[in-house]
């Protein structure tokens, strides 16, 4: 046995996850408890370039490629990201660059997972703050569930599309995380906007502390006060002295959800704890200083709900030092196919499922009045009637396929359109990917349908592109 092979033992039956990249960023070491840690096999990684792998990494957030880049070594550093399966990992790692002389020939990475660990501390924190909302939340006579804690949050890495309206999304996320401002979200109900409201928290300083959240148009007024606000002993009959929601987020982040629902006296009230950063529980005469970060949204456009009175214009002005606006999904078409595949993943339960080109033209077709939040739900339904791998127009809901099913049959411009959309969705696949495989992916269905389907279409394989 020679002293490479000897070597490359050692490293299979180490603990700690051991994964190697050459100049070009392609892995050629990926030990046993690496695979283990990410959830992928050997085969799925080796040969292959770490962003293909891991595609909610850049060139910026991989540790690996930037010590590759700079050739300078990060120890003991903390990344989170997402494997092409949808799985999240947390690990503590150590990188360092391998040299040949002056000139950088690879980067060897050293993890340990500390996912588990990560997830245990967070359950704690979020039972902790569950108790405390539930004690305020009663003593408000308000339902417990109607406010949410929580520090198991949404990401950056989470906003799904390669579209130019969501890359102009993620740049807004990730340049207002980086300020205190507030911050107003609007979109059409199921466009995202808790998503991109916790994307913003989780990237921000405030990301160690509280999220808190609360739908406005979930309680009324007499409740939502006390539970926003706070109550003080005496207050009102069986009142005790408890914090409010501001309080509870103070440090952190309050998102206040259909923010123009709340009645406008609270409004007004809200923001006086915004201008004076302080806050009055109800019934007392003391104020309290709260240090809260508050993002509120709303499902029309704000101004609109000026406009019909349904929000105040001074809290108008003070939120919207940000606004950030979420395009319909029937604006933004080009990114169904990578939903599609995020969905797939997050329901399929690690079975391989494929979405059928009929389905898919269907799909891309239709108008999604429920956006997002529909197209997840169509998916996830037809799981449910899946007893193969491929989901089929039999799969999805009535009104998803009768545009396909009843408009094609008397209209034969019709088919030609579906046509023009699955050739699309294929050409914009194949982009994305770089190789069939990855389109296959993107599409979710299988490399021999999307060759055939190539084939009709007229569509040739893209040049291989350079790694790195």
């Amino acid at each position: 046995m020679d002293l490479l092979t000897a070597l490359l033992k050692v490293l299979e039956v180490a603990s700690e996850g051991i994964h190697v990249v050459n100049e070009q960023g392609v892995t050629v070491v990926y030990n046993k408890a690496a695979s283990e840690f990410d959830g992928l096999l050997p085969e799925e990684v080796l040969g292959k370039h770490i962003l293909d792998v891991f595609p909610s990494l850049t060139h910026d957030s991989s540790t690996l490629l930037r010590v590759l880049r700079n050739g300078v070594p990060e120890i003991a550093k903390q990344q989170t990201f997402t494997n092409y399966k949808g799985k999240k990992i947390t690990t503590i790692n150590s990188t360092y660059p391998i040299t040949d002389g002056d000139k950088i020939i690879g980067a060897c990475e050293i993890s340990t997972d500390i996912t588990r660990i990560k997830e245990m501390a967070e359950r704690i924190a979020d039972l902790r703050q569950e108790l405390r909302i539930k004690e305020c939340a009663e003593d408000t006579g308000g339902p417990r569930a109607s406010a949410k804690i929580s520090r198991k949050l949404f990401t950056v890495d989470d906003i799904v599309g390669q579209s130019a309206v969501m890359r102009e999304v993620r740049r807004q996320v990730v340049q207002v995380a980086r300020t205190q401002s507030n911050v107003l979200v609007w979109g059409e109900t199921g466009t995202g906007k808790e998503l991109v409201v916790q994307s913003i928290h989780s990237a921000s300083e405030r990301a160690g502390s509280a999220f808190v959240a609360q739908n406005c148009a979930a309680l009324p007024e007499g409740l939502l006060e006390g539970l926003v606000f706070g109550t003080s002993k005496g207050g009102f009959t069986g009142a005790q002295d408890r914090p409010g929601l501001l309080e509870l987020a103070s440090g952190g982040t309050l998102y206040l959800d259909e923010i123009d629902s709340m009645p406008l006296g609270l409004q007004a009230k809200l923001l006086r704890v915004i201008q004076e950063k302080r806050v009055r529980r109800l019934g007392d005469v003391r104020e309290r200083p709260v240090d809260v970060r508050i993002i509120g949204s709303t499902s029309v456009l704000p101004r609109q709900a000026v406009e019909q009175g349904l929000m105040r214009p001074d809290l108008y002005f003070r939120l919207a030092v940000v606004e950030i606006g979420l395009p319909p999904l029937r604006k933004r078409q080009e990114d169904i196919p990578l939903l599609c595949s995020h969905f797939l993943r997050k329901h399929g339960k690690g079975r391989n499922i494929s979405i059928s080109p009929e389905v898919m033209s269907a799909f891309l077709t239709y108008d999604w009045p429920g956006n997002v939040r529909e197209l997840e739900h169509a998916i996830e339904g037809s799981l449910a009637f899946l007893r193969g791998n491929t989901i089929e127009l039999v799969h999805i809901p009535p009104t998803v396929r009768g545009i396909t099913a009843t408009t094609t049959l008397s209209k034969g411009s019709i088919r030609n359109q579906l046509k023009s959309h699955e050739k699309a969705a294929i050409e914009e696949a194949l982009r994305q990917g770089g190789s069939v495989s990855q389109a296959a992916r993107i599409l979710g269905i299988p490399r021999q349908t999307l060759q055939y389907r190539m084939k009709i279409h007229g569509l040739k394989a893209p040049r291989s592109r350079s790694r790195g």
